[in-house]
Parts: C-alpha cells; sequence; structure tokens
C-alpha cells in the first residue's frame, strides 16, 4: 500500500489527510484518513519538517498506518541528495523501513535541475526526490501516477481530504480541531 499524505493548517490546528492506494497508477483510493491536531509549531524557513512531521507521525499511529512507500508534498532532500527535508525526517522517524517520495511543487534555492519533472502539459515542473528508493525510480512512479495534469490524482486528493473540514467547505478547522 502506498500513501499520499498532505497537511493543512490554520493557527495552531492542522488537519492531515492521507489517502491509500495499491499501485502508483491506481485511479481510486483504497482508503482516505484525517486526523487533527492542535498545539502546531509556528513555521520555520528551512525548518518545514519541525511543523510537519508530528502531523504525519499522528496520522499514522492514529489510524495505525503501515504503508510500503509514502509521499510527501515536500522534499526528501532539500538539496536533491544531502540535506535532510520533511520526508528524510520522515524516513528516520519510521527507522529507515519506510522508502519516502517527496513531491514539491516549488523549488528550493539549492534544488539540483535533474530533480524537475514534468507531467502532462503542464510547463511547470515537480520537484521529485526520495529516501529507500532511487531517484530514477522515484520520479518514474511520479510520472506513472493517474492524472492528467501537473499533480498528480492521488496527491490532489490527500490535499482535499486534508481541506475537507476548512472553512472554504463549510466546515470549521478552528472547530474540530478544539474536538481533539
Amino acid at each position: 500500500m502506498i500513501l499520499a499524505v498532505d497537511v493543512h493548517y490554520k493557527g495552531n490546528c492542522a488537519a492531515i489527510g492521507g489517502v491509500t492506494f495499491a499501485k502508483w497508477s491506481s485511479a481510486g483510493e483504497e482508503s482516505t484518513y484525517l486526523s487533527r491536531m492542535t498545539g502546531i509549531k509556528d513555521y520555520m524557513p528551512g525548518a518545514f519538517f519541525r511543523r510537519e512531521l508530528p502531523c504525519i507521525l499522528h496520522l499514522l499511529s492514529e489510524h495505525s498506518l503501515t504503508p510500503d512507500t509514502i509521499v510527501v508534498d515536500g522534499f526528501v532532500f532539500l538539496d536533491g541528495l544531502t540535506t535532510p527535508g520533511l520526508g528524510k525526517h520522515l524516513f528516520d522517524a519510521l527507522g529507515h523501513r519506510v522508502p519516502v517520495v517527496g513531491v514539491a511543487k516549488s523549488r528550493f534555492a539549492a534544488a539540483p535541475e535533474d530533480i524537475k519533472l514534468y507531467r502532462g502539459r503542464s510547463k511547470t515542473p515537480l520537484y521529485v526526490t526520495s529516501v529507500g528508493i532511487p531517484s530514477v525510480e522515484a520520479r518514474q512512479c511520479i510520472l506513472s501516477m493517474h492524472g492528467r495534469y501537473r499533480i498528480p490524482f492521488m496527491l490532489k486528493m490527500a490535499d482535499q481530504v486534508s481541506r475537507m473540514i476548512a472553512p472554504t467547505s463549510g466546515g470549521s478547522l478552528a472547530l474540530c480541531c478544539s474536538q481533539n
């Protein structure tokens, strides 16, 4: 099972969305998961993992998820090779047992050109890094994911799950987070 995960924030609350699917090319999810957390740390440039990592670990723990691979919205390595990002910190937190593929929508300053990936007809690349799976294979996996557009369908779905309780969809993230 592959798990795509994303986190939506409002103040010090977070909604964590997860989508599981069987194969990289799957057109539909196996399951969706939603968790909530409060007491979220403020964003610190260059240390995004400090904010997002506890949220992802909470989702995994709360739903007893044991994926074969995790796809995160962000970098595994900020420079493509050595400077740890969210994905590398997640890989370490999971005892190096679960490969992590990072799909970032924006380029980090130190990111090399060879991590770019173009999907669909988009002229704007994604930036794919990985640990526990060779980078060339990770890029091929993301390229093969279902969806005609730049953002693969399952990643978009994880984002939508994390936003299901956001104010724009009629709910209140702050209210839902206060239920924990």
